[in-house]
């Protein structure tokens, strides 16, 4: 079927959006080469980013599980046969855009609650150990499907990328009606069940990545910052039931104050924070995009950095070092810009600034909207306008492209669709930092982090 906000630039918007929620089928059809573009206004442009890529995790959702699939391929040719396979932590990052598809009046109130209690009644029965669930499920079964040999347990990062969107939920529906406050219910059930002490490995003053129940703490992947696990301290601080105390976040995490960095200011942007193993430049972007799905950046300060400005200046280091362009790569410049992890030539690589190949991940910029809003809406519009169907799919735009290389795979990965949907929605409303920054308990953790915070309003 044809592409709604492809069809002639004569007609309106509002006559787009109703023939596009008229036959909401067209997202379940390979979008086709269509010539003539609409011309959107930026308004205009992020309702169809956003209505695309919330589909993934509507219609593109595992169906026994409600949950969001690792990754969609729309050529069909998935590794290991992983089609059933469920991310924790990729759900988790869709969810604030369930939400925000409610507000929007792309779904009901009523058919996201079912969703949900879809959701949550899979997460009662799936595996988990000590509350914490694996980074992968099977969707059929419940059952942990390993994401690498000794990786067979209890994943907290994963787990919490999963909940800090469960809390958004919670806090959107605790005051409905007598099945959303159920749904409530049972979601702080689940959190209240997560053993976050348990995960800093009898007592030690950091918490660990993960635990397995046939090898233990082998994997031996000590929490230590910079990266993207910030909303796994905040949470476990947070917990009304396992907390950890403040010293193995500072001890831990922050590195006894090791974290802080000194005279590290590339193209002129200074980074307050060490990077692990990317301090020159900064790391990934999804480093700035994963703790602050829910998590406010705005105002958000502790003793070792101001997280607004950490984040806005680490995503203004990735677009200047491709404008800069050393490598010389096809397409880059003011309007294609975005290193972060995504598919790429080698398959996967967590692309930055010093490890840079010439593929761009279009959830880079998108989802570092809320820092450079006038930067990213040049990269979209380029996408949309001028490269249309080789980046642009049913599920929004697709997870890596090159121009260089001529790479345009089509093809989807949940943790790069679940940031651009929710940060898209922050950048519009601030409807995931405000339902998430209002939860008492999330204060509560903050408060005895010492961190000062903003709650929208």
């Amino acid at each position: 079927m044809i592409n709604p906000f492809k069809i002639f630039s004569s007609v309106s918007y509002i006559a787009l959006i109703s023939f596009c929620l008229a036959f909401i089928g067209c997202t379940q059809h390979q979008i086709p080469n269509v010539s003539t573009v609409v011309e959107l206004s930026d308004e205009q442009l992020l309702d169809s980013v956003q209505y695309y890529t919330f589909q993934y995790f509507w219609d593109g959702a595992e169906s026994n599980s409600g949950m969001a699939p690792e990754r969609i391929h729309l050529d069909g040719n998935y590794p290991d046969n992983d089609q059933s396979i469920i991310t924790t932590g990729g759900t988790g990052m869709g969810l604030i855009g369930i939400l925000g598809a409610i507000d929007r009046d792309w779904i009901t109130r009523n058919q996201a609650r079912i969703r949900f209690e879809k959701m949550v009644a899979f997460l009662e029965k799936a595996d988990r150990w000590h509350g914490i669930w694996p980074h992968w499920l099977d969707g059929k079964t419940g059952r942990v499907k390993p994401f690498s040999p000794k990786d067979n347990g209890a994943d907290l990062v994963e787990s919490a990328f999963l909940i800090q969107g469960l809390l958004a939920v919670r806090e959107y529906f605790k005051d409905g009606s007598e099945e959303e406050k159920s749904l409530a219910s049972r979601i702080d059930k689940l959190w209240r069940e997560m053993e976050w002490d348990f995960h800093t490995r009898d007592g030690q003053k950091v918490l660990y990545w993960h635990w397995s129940p046939n090898f233990a703490w082998d994997m031996n992947f000590a929490l230590e910052g910079y990266n993207e696990a910030l909303i796994t301290y905040i949470l476990a601080a947070s917990s009304p039931t396992h907390p950890i105390a403040p010293e193995v976040y500072h001890q831990g995490w922050a590195r006894n104050g090791n974290i802080k960095a000194s005279g590290i200011s590339p193209f002129g942007f200074p980074l307050q924070l060490k990077h692990n193993g990317a301090e020159e430049y900064g790391g990934p972007l999804f480093w700035a995009h994963y703790s602050y799905l829910s998590l406010n950046p705005k105002g958000l300060r502790d003793q070792y950095a101001d997280y607004w400005q950490e984040n806005r200046n680490q995503t203004l280091i990735n677009r200047a070092w491709c404008i800069n362009n050393s490598g010389n790569f096809e397409g880059y410049g003011e309007d294609l810009w975005g290193l972060t992890a995504s598919y790429s030539i080698n398959f996967y690589d967590a692309h930055r600034p010093g490890n840079d190949t010439g593929v761009i991940s279009p959830t880079a910029a998108v989802s570092s909207i809320v820092y450079t809003p006038a930067e990213s809406m040049k990269v979209i519009r380029n996408l949309y306008e001028n490269y249309g169907d080789k980046v642009f799919g049913k599920y929004g735009f697709f997870d890596a492209m090159s121009p260089h290389h001529d790479f345009f795979p089509q093809r989807y990965l949940a943790i790069d669709q679940g940031p651009m949907v929710t940060m898209i929605e922050n950048y519009r409303s601030e409807l995931g930092w405000r339902l998430f920054m209002n939860a008492p308990e999330v204060k509560e953790g903050l408060d005895r982090l010492g961190f000062s915070y903003q709650i929208p309003s």
